[in-house]
């Protein structure tokens, strides 16, 4: 008999996290477990107040979830099913479809790059993100934290300090940077004078400048916008690639948005048709969450996984960092 459970996480973090639109200083997850009694898989889900989602939320929903399900689950479409009726929140299915695929896995010795049939991962040079804080504070940051290592830094801004910030940072800094507003500029015009202010220096991309409804705005600045652009809060479980592709570059997928490994893997390969980069990403997540998003590392550009380090004590201790790079450790097989 196939028994799940799901528990709440309080995870407290080294520093307050802060973007745009909000800022903490801890994070509740939800851990959801599949087991029969001797196989054991588990699903982190990341609730994230900007979708709508909270612990409570989701806890809510896993209860209509387990009573919608068959009492014999026979496959994953089933599976999928009973979270459409219970009317799953996005990191909630991703935590639901991981602990499904990772609990088959160690019941049938098969990878998750096995059962997705993919090319499985190799190591993962990830970039390190630096919260939004007083400019005068990131060199500092930058130096306690030995930021050097990562092979790129993503850098958090707001409207009022985007640019001092930005050319703080790289007064000192040789890491390549990926700047990221989470939709902090409001006005299109205000926006494309920041960008005219920092057009010269040497960015790798600028991460959704503008709010996701703001289309037309969107179009309109990739026109005058001399970085590529990345696309993230403007990607969720859907995609409209038609706007997509003349709005943006590229796109930052994270399965606790997309909702499932399957689901992240289908918008890869759309942005991959559409000619577009790829990031894969990720809330703040223990590194069952981020050993879970590395399984799709091989098909992106980009990967930007380090909220676990944030984390004063990470739970599972399922991933190695060194220089920058990403690697399970030796007992992880099928997550």
């Amino acid at each position: 008999m196939l028994v799940w459970t799901i528990d709440v996480l309080h995870l407290d973090l080294r520093y307050t996290w802060k973007i745009s639109r909000n800022a903490t200083d801890f994070k509740k997850n939800l851990i959801v477990t599949l087991t029969d009694g001797t196989h054991i898989g588990k699903g982190e889900a990341a609730p994230n107040i900007r979708y709508g989602e909270s612990p409570e939320s989701c806890s809510q929903e896993f209860d209509r979830f387990t009573h919608s399900l068959p009492d014999q689950l026979e496959d994953i479409s089933q599976l999928h099913y009973a979270m459409k009726v219970a009317n799953t929140s996005h990191a909630l299915s991703f935590a639901i479809e991981s602990a499904y695929l990772h609990y088959w896995g160690k019941k049938n010795n098969q990878s998750v790059a096995e059962q997705l049939k993919i090319v499985p991962h190799g190591p993962v040079p990830t970039s390190y993100t630096i919260p939004i804080m007083e400019t005068g504070k990131i060199k500092l940051f930058y130096a306690e934290n030995n930021l050097r290592r990562f092979p790129f830094i993503k850098l958090k801004v707001n409207v009022d300090d985007a640019f001092e910030s930005l050319n703080h940072l790289l007064s000192f800094s040789e890491n390549p940077i990926m700047v990221d507003a989470n939709e902090a500029f409001k006005d299109v015009e205000e926006c494309i004078r920041w960008l005219e202010k920092i057009k010269k220096m040497p960015l790798v991309f600028v991460e959704q400048p503008l709010p996701s409804e703001m289309k037309e705005e969107s179009i309109y600045l990739k026109k005058h916008c001399p970085f590529p652009l990345m696309a993230d809060e403007a990607v969720t479980d859907q995609a409209d690639f038609e706007w997509l592709k003349r709005s943006f570059d590229g796109i930052n997928m994270k399965l606790m948005k997309a909702g499932g490994y399957f689901n992240g893997l289908r918008l890869l390969n759309e942005a991959k048709a559409n000619n577009m980069r790829t990031m894969i990403g990720c809330m703040v997540e223990t590194t069952l969450g981020i050993s879970s998003a590395m399984n799709l590392c091989s098909l992106v550009d980009y990967a930007d996984l380090d909220s676990f380090i944030l984390l004063k004590e990470e739970p599972f201790g399922l991933i190695d960092e060194k220089n920058g790079v990403l690697t399970n450790k030796n007992s992880v097989k099928f997550i």
